[in-house]
């Protein structure tokens, strides 16, 4: 795994990190660590944000909580932040995956072998709500079609695992067309990764935090 230190060190700064640094497990509902791009300041900084966009009529369920790649600027509610420019990351050591099997969830933790961290692609937004004194910040996790490794659960889809040199352009840092930014969201092949069975209760995403 990466500390938050070791993460800074090509992400820019977002604070002071040491020896506090440690990892969290994040899942629907959660408030995650989103490392947005400041247009204002010219830097990246890290936005705690809900896991999953309120639902119409009751913002306390969170639907959804993924974003299709292939429909991510064409579709609502998640082409507005796209469009916007409401790209984040998410810093990943592992995630998990289920069959898409009728009956129990039985969630698998994926681990990218001797990568130290993933970056995980999510669209924002801001959601004015009638019961909160402030707008309300929302994520979503952008998924692609799945690879060998995660298609044999079975499943057809995984998170977008963005390639370090495509940072800056999922970020929006290089002013370039939306449509440059999605061409950034391709099914990572996993070569080294290792896929088990969870044995305790599901951690859907488990990131360093500083």
């Amino acid at each position: 795994m990466a500390s938050w230190s070791e993460v800074v060190d090509f992400s820019e700064p977002f604070g002071r990190a040491g020896a506090n640094d440690h990892v969290e497990t994040y899942r629907v509902m959660s408030d995650v660590p989103v490392i947005v791009f400041d247009r204002e300041t010219g830097q990246r900084r890290v936005v705690k944000m809900r896991w999953g966009f309120p639902k119409p009529g009751n913002w306390k369920v969170p639907q959804p909580i993924h974003a299709r790649a292939e429909a991510i600027d064409s579709t609502h509610p998640h082409k507005h932040g796209f469009a916007n420019g409401r790209r984040g990351i998410v810093v990943a050591k592992t995630f998990n995956e289920a069959p898409d099997l009728p009956g129990k969830s039985i969630q698998h933790t994926i681990t990218p072998g001797d990568t130290p961290f993933l970056g995980l692609a999510f669209v924002w937004d801001r959601f004015e709500i009638a019961d909160l004194p402030a707008p309300l910040l929302a994520c979503v996790m952008v998924t692609v079609p799945a690879n060998a490794l995660i298609a044999s659960l079975p499943t057809d889809r995984m998170p977008a695992v963005l390639a370090m040199e495509d940072w800056p352009g999922w970020l929006g840092q290089d002013n370039a067309r939306s449509s440059a930014a999605k061409a950034t969201l391709r099914t990572h092949a996993g070569v080294g990764w290792t896929m088990a069975r969870e044995e305790s209760s599901p951690t859907p995403l488990q990131a360093t935090l500083l």
